[in-house]
């Protein structure tokens, strides 16, 4: 088996970006929280608007509806399990002495 001599590799510096780090961190934290809530917003929506057809008579799918609500009924459990998750961690981080 032949062999190759090793040769440099030509490494280029990543250049820093205008916003800081922690800058983009904050504003991508937040855009994923908003994203969340307006997600589970929609679902709820979506459930309220299915059952109002429902009712009403607009459509007969009971099961389409059921689906519907169980989605909105998952997504907004798991919401208020990642605020509880994020509350905690928050009061965690105060207790911490400097």
């Amino acid at each position: 088996m032949k062999t190759l001599p090793l040769t440099q590799v030509n490494i280029k510096p990543v250049q820093p970006s205008a916003k800081s780090s922690v800058e983009l961190a904050t504003n991508g934290f937040a855009d994923v929280l908003k994203k969340s809530l307006d997600s589970v917003n929609e679902a709820k929506a979506v459930a309220s608007e299915m059952q109002t057809g429902l009712v009403t008579g607009a459509h007969s799918n009971i099961h389409e509806t059921m689906i519907a609500m169980e989605k909105a009924t998952v997504s907004f459990r798991l919401l208020t399990k990642v605020q509880q998750k994020a509350i905690k961690a928050y009061q965690e981080i105060m207790r911490m002495q400097v």
